[in-house]
């Protein structure tokens, strides 16, 4: 009898420590984690290199058809002489941001529907974080040309988090079209400007004595 005494004291004697030991586990456990998000700095999510969520240059790439790879930064640049450049929007057209503020490399986002001379609706990936979570698609979205000159030099685009338009003003480089670029040896955007000889491209070709001509006594 003595002996089951002792046994029942010891067993009490460790769930007692069990409990205890739990008790200290639970206190001393840090709370969890108040996760935030800054809704105020767009990701843009041009790096070719980052993992786990979508890039906007993945999305890009396969909603458009325009075969550029690397950070969206360097979209703009890669297209000359590939794909046909400009300034105005186009339904299937890649509208390149410049790095701004926290976006530090771009952004490239796709042209679903030209509404108006002021306004897209951009399919993209990785701009408002939602839900908490950075890297998701967004389709149909609102962006409003709010440049001077009516340019698309700058624009101001749906931001998920505050169901409207966000503040900032992105400063945008043109539009990629998925076409071949008019003339693979010239800059696109630059077909209309004058070299610095003074001759335009197409007074060059139809007439080139001409314009020598024409050259020499502007600068005589």
């Amino acid at each position: 009898m003595l002996q089951l005494a002792r046994v029942y004291s010891s067993n009490m004697r460790k769930k007692h420590i069990l409990a205890t030991m739990a008790a200290l586990v639970a206190f001393t456990a840090p709370a969890a984690a108040n996760l935030s998000t800054d809704f105020n700095g767009v990701s843009g999510g041009g790096s070719s290199k980052l993992p786990a969520y979508l890039q906007c240059v993945t999305y890009a790439r396969q909603a458009t058809g325009i075969n550029l790879k690397g950070d969206a930064w360097t979209w703009w640049d890669q297209a000359e002489g590939q794909y046909a450049r400009g300034t105005a929007p186009r339904a299937g057209a890649v509208m390149a941001f410049r790095p701004y503020g926290k976006m530090q490399l771009g952004h490239v986002a796709a042209v679903n529907q030209v509404i108006d001379s002021r306004t897209v609706l951009l399919n993209h990936s990785n701009w408002s974080p939602i839900n908490g979570r950075a890297g998701q698609v967004e389709e149909n979205v609102e962006a409003k040309d709010v440049s001077p000159a009516n340019d698309w030099s700058e624009v101001q685009v749906w931001y998920d988090p505050i169901h409207k338009l966000g503040g900032t003003r992105w400063p945008v480089t043109g539009f990629i079209y998925n076409k071949k670029a008019a003339n693979s040896n010239s800059k696109a955007g630059n077909s209309n400007r004058t070299p610095e000889h003074g001759l335009t491209r197409s007074g060059a070709n139809a007439d080139p004595i001409g314009n020598i001509i024409a050259a020499y006594s502007r600068a005589s």
